[in-house]
This record gives structure tokens, sequence and C-alpha cells, in this order.
């Protein structure tokens, strides 16, 4: 038997990073067992649907490493709209189905109460199809339904506590519940591996799988991911769309390895690990029963590892969107004709280290590629203080007499310059970083005067200064 799994999200808004971890985990357990991975399209909510959160879903799929023509699909469950409806047919004519005119305040008004489910009135009334009338599977009085589940093990769920449910609406068309089941029969599906929050409907769909003759796939429910509050991750709430991190500057590395971490570890005590090993070590059966919290500060300090580890000249290839403003990456403050690839590629090593995620490198290198530093207003408040103006007019002074400039003399120099006040380094460089950067922090110093320029940085500190007058 091929093992055969499935990954069938809706196009309904942006790719959520728990439906990434579920690719994820369905990818590498078909690769495992030499299977194949399904990608289907669940578009059947016309009313939400949109063809650019098609595009959304394979683009992020390319991304975390799923590419295009790798798996099969995509498949689209609009298109299997007839299969759905035949087998609803099935179920009616074999009597596993009933039709039921029931409204909501009927099943309240006849129970007492509206918690209360379906209580099975039109069960064997022989009512027909017809307009408003819902198509309801009739779950068996007795026993029980077993599902067998590689991680879960085998949950069970006692017959008479599930209710008749629908499975057709009242104008014919086959809800959800059934369209999924149908689906997975059609495309040979062996192994659903999914979310836990779907595990209340299993039981559903195993009886509609038997109900059709079909053996039921196997089942993996694994932990939903939830946020620092231990509540489940919500697009309304959270920060989840896989876009969101791509374009703020997340290697797909960094993410793939970090999901894969949402609920299992590979061996050992470690966690960054290479891609070939969690591909080789993941086993769904090991994975954690508890939910599993999607901590955004470490998957940033995941991002800077990452970062760090890249080549520079890969490191410098993967800025240029933020440098570039490509894509739906916003437009860096400066023009295109302003940026000057050598001098990025200078500062390219001293950047790799201080950044954690790629959108971090605009505000670090901004003031290179600018006629003039983006001045933060709070930073100058705190910086040029009593002294600020005569220590510029001293700095300004010992640069424009250097033979050499280069970071070593810039730094040596004003170092000098600094003593003669009393001052350490860190005290008499601030002015200067305010003047020629516009910040506090960012890249050292020295270099950065160094890629600059003797001219550019003198004319930034000789503005600074005329501002203090």
């Amino acid at each position: 038997m091929t093992v055969r799994v499935r990954f069938a999200p809706s196009p309904t808004g942006m790719f959520h990073v728990g439906g990434a971890r579920s690719a994820l985990q369905n990818w590498i357990f078909a690769k495992q067992q030499g299977g194949v991975f399904v990608l289907r399209i669940e578009d059947t909510d016309a009313a939400r649907n949109k063809p650019e959160w098609t595009e959304g879903i394979l683009s992020a799929l390319d991304w975390i490493g799923i590419s295009r023509g790798s798996y099969e699909g995509p498949y689209f469950q609009s298109a299997n709209a007839g299969e759905h409806r035949a087998a609803a047919a099935r179920l009616y004519e074999s009597g596993r189905a009933y039709y039921c005119d029931c409204t909501r305040e009927d099943v309240q008004a006849r129970t007492g109460s509206q918690y209360q489910g379906y209580d099975g009135y039109h069960r064997d009334r022989g009512l027909g199809p017809g307009p408003g009338h819902a198509l309801r599977f009739r779950t068996p009085d007795e026993g029980t339904t077993v599902v067998v589940d590689l991680i879960r093990g085998e949950p069970t769920f006692e017959n008479k506590l599930i209710e008749d449910f629908v499975i057709a609406r009242g104008d014919g068309s086959p809800v959800f519940l059934l369209a999924n089941v149908v689906d997975d029969m059609t495309m040979g599906i062996t192994h659903v591996i999914r979310a836990e929050e779907h595990l209340p409907n299993t039981p559903k769909q195993q009886l509609l799988w038997e109900a059709l003759g079909v053996k039921p796939p196997v089942w993996a429910h694994v932990p939903v991911v939830v946020n620092e509050k231990r509540q489940k991750l919500s697009k309304r709430r959270d920060k989840v769309a896989l876009e969101a991190y791509r374009d703020e500057g997340y290697l797909a590395g960094a993410m793939r390895n970090y999901l894969m971490l949402l609920g299992w570890a590979p061996s050992g005590d470690r966690e960054i690990v290479p891609w070939s090993v969690i591909e080789d070590e993941f086993r769904l059966d090991e994975v954690n029963l508890s939910s599993a919290f999607f901590d955004e500060k470490k998957l940033r300090a995941f991002n800077g590892e990452y970062i760090r580890a890249l080549p520079v000249a890969e490191f410098v290839d993967a800025c240029q969107p933020w440098l570039t403003g490509t894509g739906t990456i916003p437009p860096p403050p400066w023009q295109p004709e302003e940026f000057d690839a050598d001098a990025f590629a200078a500062v390219a090593p001293l950047a790799q280290t201080r950044i954690a995620v790629l959108s971090e490198i605009v505000p670090n290198v901004d003031f290179l590629f600018l006629a003039s530093p983006l001045i933060d207003e709070a930073a100058w408040t705190k910086t040029m203080k009593d002294g600020s103006a005569e220590l510029l007019d001293d700095a300004v002074a010992a640069f424009e007499a250097l033979e050499s400039w280069d970071a070593e003399s810039l730094k040596s120099t004003l170092e000098a310059v600094g003593a003669e006040r009393g001052l350490k380094l860190g005290k008499t460089q601030a002015p200067v970083r305010v003047a020629v950067t516009g910040r506090t922090v960012g890249l050292p110093l020295f270099e950065s005067l160094e890629v600059l320029g003797r001219e550019r940085t003198l004319t930034r500190i000789r503005a600074a200064r005329l501002r203090l007058v």
C-alpha cells in the first residue's frame, strides 16, 4: 500500500502558522514512508474564497520548502461536488441517512433546552427529500466508535452520545463533514494528520467511512498551537500569518525548524538542527500530547542564529528585498540611485551579527544611503547635553587632521578627544554617533565612519553642531 497524506487548507485568508506545521508534518511523514503528499484546496465556501488566497497558499508552501511540482495537486474540493452529492444519495438509499425538516427552534421546543442536541424526531417518519429538508446521518444506537490514532492511542466514543448529524443542507448541498470524507476516499488518502481540534469530528467521519463501505484512514491528531495565555492561536487576536513572518525577514529554514519543534523534539539536548536531521528523526508517535506554545521570542532567537550562520554573501543576497523594496516588502527610505552596494557589502558582516530578522537591516544601514540621517529626536534629546557642542567641534578638528581615514585611527583620535575632557570613549562617541547615524545604537561606530567617508562624516557632525547653536 502506498502511503498517501493530504494537506487541505481553505483559501479564506492568510496562511496560518499552525497550517504550515501540519503541512510540514504531512510532508515529512510521506517522504519517510516513500508516499505521496496531496494538496487539496477546500474552496467550497464561495463567499469567502479568493483566488489570491489560493496563490498565497501555494507561495507559502514554496517558501517553507514544499515546492510546486513536488506534490500531487492542487485539487479543488469544488470540482468534486458531484461525488459529494452521490455519496449523500447512497447513504439515504441504504437507510443510513434520513431527511428532516426540523429547525433549531423546533428541537429546542421539544427538548426544552437550547443545549441538547438533535432528538432524532424524524428518524422513522419517512420524510422524503424536498426544499428545506436536511439529510441527517443515522448514528448507531448502541456500541462505540474507536478511533485508532498514532498519537492519542484509541480514543473511544459512545455512539449514543453522537447526535444524528447533518450531512447535506436543506438545499441539497453536502456539508463539509461529508465532503471531506468523500474527497479523502476519492484521493485514496491512507493517513490523516491534522490538529487535535478536529478530533471531536473524527468519530462522525469514521462512521461515514464505514457506512460508505470503505476502511477509514489512520488518524493522527497533533497538539493544537496556542499563545502565551494558552489560548488557541487566533487570526483575530494573534500574529499567525506565515506571510507576515516571511515579509518581516524570518528565514524559511528557521521557521521550518521552529514549527517542527511545536510538540516534538529531535534527539539529544538540541533544538537548532539541520533539516535533514528533522526529516530523518521525526516520528508521529513521539509527538507530545500537550498544547504547543508558539513563542515568538524564541522564534526570533532561532532566526537570529540562522542569520548569523549564513555565509556573508548569502546574507547580502537575503537582505536585498528589504534594501530594494521588492515584492510585498515596503520600500526603504532611500531612493534606488542612493543605494551603494559596495558600501553595504563593507558593513554587512557587522550588521549580520546584530539583527534577528532581515527587516532590521534597514534602520541599521539607512545612514549610509541617505543625504542626511533620520534623527531619532528622543535619542538627540538624551545625548546632546551641555558640552556636546564643544565636543563635536573638537571631533571635527581632530578628524580633519587625520592622515588615514580608517576605523582604528578614528577610534584612537576620538578617544584622545574624550580623554582631554575626562570622558570615557562611550560618553565621547555618543554625540558623534547621533550626529552621523541619527541613533544611539547601531553598527560599530568607527567602522561605520570609515565606510561613510571623511566628507560625509564631517558634514553631518557640522550640521549637528549648528543645530546646537
